[in-house]
């Protein structure tokens, strides 16, 4: 049975991913790969990869008799902002070598993630549509859009099963956050499991979609094992949980920790959350391989908190 390579295995996704996937097809299966020198899962197999390098892709793939990829190594929306020259040689560089890697190979199916950002203001911001207007403004945006364009290119022209979802913001107590505009949210809830206040750079009314972390690796892992022939949606779904601004948050957290306080001070981050949909319509999904989110706004607020009172005992006490 040939084995899965997870690029970006140290990550915020990559970290719960390459442990579900154990789960799913055991340890000897799945192969860990990120640009650090060392992964987190001592448990597997590990290459240090950069992937914009398409010959050390190749010996990859083929020292490991690999199958499938899950391609997830990116520069995220505020650092790409920040460094676009590099945001979108890793973005686009990256993907066209994982996608013409997979092609010369044969694989038999890649992941490869989008997100809201590549939507951008002509999109409705309310039930951003499946099929719609997207003109994104950030680099990174950009680089998604491009990179839908170019899955589905390799797609038709080759006959490629590459399978793709536009994530919503993540939340996840795992990883540290990865430079992300939704980042904010990850960032409360350290600050309250630590008892410390929160300044966000966002305002306190700039609603945005998010999901759980848990929820966004089961819609992964349920996307690449549905049937091929249920997938009637071209390119990336569309994918939602809830929808939630820093001042709910906020709300939800202190309902917890009673000293928990916030500020708002937006920074550049404002300007791109601006560009983007306030909630997204996920009923493709939905239809074609019959997704839905297991955890409520308030379930994910009470399950990172008890996670994070592991490693403070603060929130323990809040």
């Amino acid at each position: 049975m040939k084995k899965i390579l997870v690029i970006g295995a140290n990550g915020q996704i990559g970290t719960e991913l390459a442990t579900a996937l154990v789960k799913v097809h055991g340890a000897k299966q799945v192969v860990a790969s990120d640009i650090q020198p060392a992964g987190k899962h001592p448990e597997l197999s590990y290459e240090t990869l950069d992937v914009t390098d398409a010959k050390r892709l190749a010996e990859v793939v083929r020292q490991h008799d690999i199958g499938e990829i899950y391609h997830l190594a990116a520069a995220l929306s505020a650092k790409g902002e920040e460094h676009p020259e590099w945001a979108w040689n890793l973005n686009m560089t990256g993907l066209l070598n994982v996608l013409e890697v997979a092609r010369q190979a044969k694989l038999a199916k890649v992941f490869w993630p989008s997100s809201i950002a590549a939507f951008g203001p002509s999109t409705p911001r309310d039930n951003a549509p499946q099929i719609g207007p997207m003109d994104p403004k950030t680099v990174y945006g950009i680089s998604k859009l491009a990179g839908e364009h170019w899955c589905t290119w390799y797609a038709e022209k080759y006959g490629m099963d590459i399978r793709s979802l536009r994530y919503p913001g993540l939340i996840s107590y795992s990883a540290e956050p990865g430079g992300g505009t939704t980042d904010y949210a990850i960032q409360a809830l350290f600050a309250a499991a630590a008892g410390s206040d929160f300044t966000s750079f966002l305002d306190a009314d700039s609603t945005l979609p998010m999901m759980y972390m848990p929820d966004a690796v089961r819609a992964t892992i349920e996307l690449m094992s549905a049937p091929k022939e249920n997938l009637k949606t071209p390119g990336s779904y569309n994918l939602a949980a809830w929808s939630f601004s820093p001042g709910e948050l906020v709300a939800i957290i202190k309902q917890r920790c009673a000293s928990f306080e916030a500020t708002y001070k937006p920074d550049f981050r404002q300007g791109i959350a601006d560009a983007w949909p306030r909630s997204i319509d996920d009923s493709s999904a939905r239809q074609d391989w019959a997704w839905a989110p297991a955890y409520s706004l308030v379930e994910m607020v009470d399950d990172m908190l008890m996670h994070l009172a592991t490693r403070n005992p603060v929130t323990q006490a809040a």
